[in-house]
This record gives C-alpha cells, sequence and structure tokens, in this order.
C-alpha cells in the first residue's frame, strides 16, 4: 500500500505548478480565496455561507470522494453513511469514487472531486511548495498514525535498533527513510546496518517468506492479515517512537473553492461521515458486513478482523470524530523542514481545518 502512496506522492509534486496556475485564474475570475490554516477558514467559512450553493428543493446535493486506494477498512464509515442513509438523511448523493492513476490529492485539487482521502506525510510537499495545490484537511479518519514496522518473531527485530543487521524493504523516500533513521538511532542503533533492499512489496505475508525481514505497513490491514495467516510478528509502531511520528494518516481533503463556496455542504457531508464511523465503533461486524457487500471482491474474515482493531483507533481518546490537533500536525511538519526533508517551512495552521466538523 505504502509504494502505492509514494507514487501518488511524486504525481502530486511534479503537478503543483500546472495545478496552481489553474486555480490562481479560477481565483482572480471569480473572487475566491483560499483557505489554508486554521485561522482563516472560519472567516472564510462565514463569508462564504451567504453564497453557499444549493440544490432545488426536493434534489440532493451531489458530491463526489475519491479514494487513496482500493476501498478498505479506513473507508467503511464512508460506505456505512451511503448504505445506512445518513448521506441522504443530509439531502446528500454520494459517489464513492475509486483512485485515480495519477494524484486524489491533485484530482481534487483540480475539482475533479470535492472531497478525497490522503496522508499528512504525502500532502507535506504541497503545503511547502510556492505552487500549492489547493486543498485542506477538514477531517482525520483515524486519530493516530497506525503505521510501523513489521517483522517475523524470529528476526528478533522488537525494538528498532535491532533493524540493525537486517533487511527492510524500502521504496526510497527519503521521509521514509528519515524516519526509519529517527527511530533506530534515538534507539543507540546503527541505522547504516540495516540493510535496504529496493522493494515494491505487494503482498506482505509472501514477502515476510522470502529475504525481506522488516516491512513499512499499515497495522489494520497488512498487520492484521499477516496475524490471520498465522504469522508471529513484531511490530514497531512509529506513534510510539516520538509525538512527531504520530502524525495523521489518513485525512479526508476538500477542495478549497468547495470549501469556500458550499461551507454547509461540507458540513454535512462530514456529519453523515461522522454517524457513519461511530457506527462502525459501536457495530464493528455489522459495519464489515455493508463493506463488504458494497465491495464482494474483499476478504471477509480480513475485513471483519481489521473492523475490530479500528473501531478503538477511529476516534481513540477524542470525543469528536475526525477532529486534528493542531500541535500534532505542525509538530510532524516543523520536524521535516527541521531535517531538510521538505523545501520550504510550513507555516503553523497550514493545511487544515476543524472548523467544518460536527460538534
Amino acid at each position: 500500500m505504502k509504494s502505492r502512496l509514494f507514487i501518488l506522492f511524486m504525481a502530486s509534486v511534479l503537478a503543483v505548478s500546472v495545478l496552481t496556475a489553474c486555480t490562481n485564474k479560477s481565483n482572480n475570475e471569480n473572487g475566491g480565496s483560499v483557505p489554508s490554516n486554521e485561522n482563516t477558514a472560519a472567516k472564510e467559512n462565514t463569508a462564504a455561507s451567504d453564497d453557499d450553493t444549493q440544490a432545488p428543493a426536493g434534489e440532493k446535493e451531489k458530491v463526489r470522494i475519491v479514494l487513496d486506494w482500493t476501498p478498505n477498512t479506513n473507508h467503511t464509515g464512508l460506505y456505512v453513511a451511503r448504505a445506512n442513509g445518513f448521506f441522504d438523511a443530509a439531502g446528500l448523493e454520494v459517489e464513492i469514487m475509486q483512485p485515480p492513476e495519477g494524484s486524489t490529492t491533485e484530482l481534487v485539487g483540480a475539482g475533479g472531486a470535492e472531497f478525497g482521502i490522503s496522508f499528512q506525510d504525502t500532502l507535506a510537499p504541497t503545503f511547502a511548495s510556492d505552487n500549492s495545490i489547493p486543498v485542506t484537511a477538514v477531517a482525520a479518519v483515524i486519530q493516530h498514525n497506525t503505521s510501523g514496522i513489521l517483522s517475523l518473531k524470529e528476526t528478533g527485530i522488537d525494538t528498532p535498533a535491532k533493524m540493525a543487521g537486517h533487511s527492510y524493504a524500502t521504496w526510497d523516500s527519503p521521509i521514509e527513510l528519515a524516519i526509519i533513521k529517527k527511530i533506530v538511532e534515538d534507539d543507540g542503533g546503527n541505522y547504516d546496518g540495516i540493510k535496504l533492499i529496493p522493494n515494491t512489496v505487494t503482498d506482505v505475508v509472501t514477502a515476510l517468506k522470502t529475504d525481506i525481514e522488516s516491512v513499512w505497513v499499515y497495522y489494520a490491514w497488512d498487520g492484521i492479515a499477516a496475524k490471520i495467516a498465522g504469522l508471529d510478528t513484531n511490530y514497531l509502531n512509529f506513534a510510539d517512537y516520538g509525538t512527531e511520528l504520530d502524525y495523521y494518516s489518513p485525512v479526508i481533503i476538500a477542495n478549497n473553492d468547495f470549501l469556500n463556496n458550499s461551507p454547509e455542504i461540507v458540513k454535512k457531508f462530514l456529519d453523515a461521515a461522522k454517524q457513519g464511523y461511530e457506527f462502525a465503533i459501536a457495530n464493528p461486524d455489522e459495519a464489515a458486513d455493508i463493506l463488504v457487500k458494497a465491495v464482494p471482491e474483499l476478504d471477509e474474515i480480513l475485513i471483519k478482523e481489521s473492523q475490530n482493531w479500528l473501531k478503538d483507533q477511529y476516534k481513540a481518546e477524542v470525543e469528536q470524530w475526525g477532529y486534528i490537533d493542531p500541535v500534532r500536525w505542525d509538530g510532524f511538519y516543523a520536524w521535516l523542514f527541521e531535517n531538510g526533508l521538505i523545501e520550504n517551512e510550513i507555516p503553523a495552521g497550514t493545511g487544515f481545518s476543524n472548523n467544518y466538523l460536527p460538534q
């Protein structure tokens, strides 16, 4: 999964200049502004509400959300909201779109969808650019970063330092390798002692049975798949090794023009999505059934196991589904800049807003 995200990451970087030129032209013609941080979003929200586009009485507003990957348990709340009528009750007709060959962020920024699923780390290049893609993160799907390093228990990699002397499958992303280096060296290990194997892992279970001894995974998917396959594993969760690594992954992003022009529709969408995710928290097995019914090719056993694990992760310790902690958001981007992983410093509060979330 992560290798696909890196491809999307690179596509976003290449698309930035073209998209911004188009967006600036659109903003100049329409007099619109782009909500790029927490402080300005509230003002834009209020200013735009008078012009909020509404469908004729009796008709539903049509909105689109494009996924980041093939449907999985990160997306369950959306399918539940659609199946259980939460979107209908909000007056919305929601199309859940499969991801494009290019970047979801690029597509949303260009207006090809109103909403999308993205990740804070892959959004970093656009927010650090002088020509950023016009999107804003408006909700955290999962409250904490649940990615980390998975290995077979027999390798003995039960702390980051012990990655030295073992192989790791890498897609050679600067941010990826900097995170690995940080957790290993902070633990007193030798980063240079890791055998880096360039590899695009598509099947973690199979990969761990080869000469690849450790891989980056999202535990709710590949970690659970390894468990179902009967593998005895160790898992090093990145968020446990520094608050700066507890970034948001994944998030719901929205097109900035849409946020400016239709804030009430955005709020209705997020309220219905919240109901979907809270249903999945309270009824994980039933929510899993809804997802499998919508996408029959999914492995039912994996979906149910994953859903039961994720039910405690969607909100974790917070009361408000979707909330983005400004300190954690800014802390990750500050760490990227301090380590030379992004071109420009990202100002505090950039790229997200909690103003559209239901209370």
